[in-house]
Order: structure tokens, then C-alpha cells, then sequence
């Protein structure tokens, strides 16, 4: 019975994806008498955490009554009250939680003064489905840098491109809106100068009511052009652009269209990568879809930024010389020097396939200072 309406408080979480960041996604339900007598989800950064939301729609008192909870229950002040104390005060007999927060303001301390209160706690309880609805909300807030997520798409042959530099379309319609969906759910979105030079992209969410994620454009040496979409359309997207020029003219000519430059570190005459996400992670920025071409994806996974790779493999192939390839640089000089993925996940989507991993072995892994 518990896994049902824990079950539940996990499909009420999901209705924040998109909004809430960079808190976590939290769902809650109550039940007395065997019977749902509130429920609630955090809906939006800045409102009602899951717990209160669902106080403020209960159908009857909840003295003696039981919560269900995806995520331990806050239990300090932020941009609202603790939830443990809106728990305490409605008379709350017994809490039912799904996943641990590693915040270190809760960590624990939720569930103590539960305890502390008088009132049972059973934890862990879908443990591991609670906990996959906040992968992002739990790297954030242990490193202080975003999650980032590495996605390209390529032909049967490996091809990310024709030789003509052409990409329209590798993968088929559903694949593509899988990609928005996940342009919603992260809160920025990150290319390098090249990919912008060639494909003047717009970088949006084409969902409907979705969120466009913040721009983040790596340009080591200012080049992107004044009249691309980016540049166009700063003021109305928030566009961010990483450098270490100098050119004081080009920074101001493109903080005056609404562009945010910011002048990072510099590691091999280019943007050091790892400064770039202490910057952004301070933003409140807790994660990035990384949508970069062979050179930038090469650097992100030799810095240690990446923490999962997600490739988009369509039933094409274009042949050619395979010039465009998703990952560049130096590469491996032996197979055990190769960039190890780990946690393989297959799905079939329209008539591509989506290959996910998580990054395991990243050398100079990042950690929070």
C-alpha cells in the first residue's frame, strides 16, 4: 500500500519538470482512512513546497493522518517556511520518504525533528525511483556545478553530419522532440562558436508552454556574429558568452543586444571549461544539455565536466569521409585511455534508437570548493 501512493507522489512530482530548478522535484499525498484526503507538488522555484501545497488542499483535518513524500521534508527557512513545521502543526502521525536530500541545511535534520516531534518516519521507501527524479537537483547541490548532459545524433555509420556539413535531419521527428522536451527540463543549453558559425541555430524549446534554457555560448575569441539569431533575440532569451578576448568593443556591442559576456579563466588559448561552470553553477544554473560539435564536445569530456552522455543513433548512413564525427581533439592513444560510460540504457524512439550512459572515470572530476 505504501508503494502506491509513494507511486502517486512521484507522478504529482514530475509536474514541476522545467520549473522548479534549481530546487528538486517533490511530490506528496496525504491519507486518512485509507483514503487521499490531500495531495501536492512543488509547482514552480519560488512557491509552495510539495508538503504545503498539498496542506492547502486538503478535503478534511489531517490530524492522525499519514504523508507520503518523494523527497525529505525541508526543515529551514529558504524562499519558504520548513515543510516539517506545517507537518508538526496539522497533527502529521506518521511520514513515509522516498529519497534522502543531501542538502547540507537537511541532511537528515528533516526527519530528526520529525522524530523529534513525536511523529513515526519510515524512510527510503522507492528509493530508487525518488531518487531518479532529482539526478540533476542531487549533483548541484553537492558540487555547486551543473549537471551536464552531453547529447548528439548521428548516423548508423557514426556520422554526426554529411561532408557537406549538412545535418538536417539525422533523426526522425520523435526523436527530435525528445530533445526539446529535454531542452524544457535542463536549464541551460550549451554550444561552441563553431556550431554557430555553421548552423546560426535558435537554441530554443519548441514546446509548447515549455521554457527556453539559457544560452550559453563558448567563443573564446569573440567571433559570433552580430547579425546571427543569437545575438538577435539576447533580449529576449537570456544568452550568455564565455570568453578570454579582450576586445572591450566586440563585449560591448553585444551587451548592448542583451548579450551577458563573461571573461572566464583560459586553458590552451581557450575558455577554461571547468571555470565556465563554477560561474554558472553560482548562477543558480544546475544543469546543461550540452549540444556541441566535435571540438567542443572533446574538450568537455577531457576537462571533466560531462557527467552523461546521451546519443541519438538514426538508420541512415551518409558515408563519405566522416569529417564530422561527434567527438574531436586528441583522442585515445591506447583503448583502456577511452572515456568509459557505465548504467546503459536503450530506447526505441520512432525509428531511432536513444543510447544513454552515465560518465564513469572522468579524470580531474569536478568538486565543490
Amino acid at each position: 500500500m505504501e508503494e502506491k501512493y509513494m507511486l502517486r507522489a512521484i507522478e504529482l512530482a514530475k509536474k514541476g519538470i522545467g520549473k522548479v530548478n534549481p530546487n528538486p522535484l517533490v511530490g506528496a499525498v496525504i491519507v486518512k482512512d485509507g483514503k487521499i484526503i490531500g495531495e501536492g507538488y512543488h509547482a514552480k522555484y519560488g512557491e509552495l513546497h510539495a508538503e504545503r501545497h498539498a496542506f492547502s488542499r486538503l478535503s478534511e483535518d489531517a490530524k492522525g493522518a499519514e504523508m507520503y513524500v518523494t523527497l525529505e521534508p525541508c526543515c529551514h527557512y529558504g524562499k519558504q517556511p520548513p515543510c516539517t513545521e506545517a507537518i508538526i502543526a496539522h497533527g502529521i502521525r506518521k511520514v513515509y520518504v522516498g529519497s534522502d536530500d543531501p542538502n547540507e541545511l537537511v541532511a537528515g535534520k528533516g526527519i530528526r525533528a520529525l522524530l523529534d516531534a513525536g511523529i513515526s518516519v519510515e524512510t527510503h521507501v522507492l528509493k530508487k525511483e525518488c531518487d531518479a527524479l532529482n539526478t540533476v537537483f542531487f549533483h548541484y547541490i553537492t558540487t555547486g556545478r551543473p549537471y551536464v548532459v552531453m547529447k548528439y545524433a548521428m548516423s548508423l555509420d557514426g556520422k554526426i553530419a554529411c561532408d557537406s556539413g549538412k545535418s538536417k535531419w539525422v533523426t526522425g521527428e520523435k526523436a527530435r522532440e525528445r530533445v526539446q522536451m529535454r531542452r524544457n527540463e535542463l536549464t541551460g543549453i550549451m554550444v561552441g562558436i563553431g556550431t554557430v558559425l555553421q548552423d546560426d541555430p535558435k537554441l530554443t524549446c519548441r514546446i509548447e508552454g515549455g521554457r527556453n534554457p539559457v544560452r550559453i555560448i563558448c567563443d573564446s575569441h569573440l567571433k559570433l556574429p552580430m547579425e546571427s539569431y543569437i545575438v538577435r533575440t539576447a533580449g529576449e532569451i537570456p544568452t550568455i558568452v564565455a570568453t578570454v578576448s579582450a576586445d572591450r568593443k566586440k563585449q560591448k556591442a553585444l551587451k548592448e543586444k542583451g548579450v551577458r559576456v563573461i571573461s572566464c579563466k583560459e586553458k590552451d588559448g581557450h575558455v577554461d571549461l571547468q571555470d565556465l561552470m563554477l560561474y554558472l553553477g553560482n548562477e543558480k544554473i544546475d544543469s546543461i544539455l550540452l549540444e556541441g560539435g566535435k571540438t567542443l564536445n572533446g574538450s568537455a569530456l577531457r576537462s571533466g565536466i560531462v557527467d552523461r552522455v546521451e546519443v541519438y543513433v538514426a538508420p541512415k548512413i551518409f558515408g563519405g569521409t566522416g569529417k564530422y564525427t561527434a567527438v574531436g581533439g586528441i583522442g585515445a592513444e591506447e583503448p583502456s585511455d577511452a572515456y568509459m560510460l557505465t548504467a546503459p540504457a536503450v530506447e526505441k524512439i520512432g525509428d531511432d534508437f536513444l543510447l544513454s550512459y552515465d560518465v564513469l572515470g572522468q579524470k580531474n572530476r569536478l568538486r565543490k570548493s
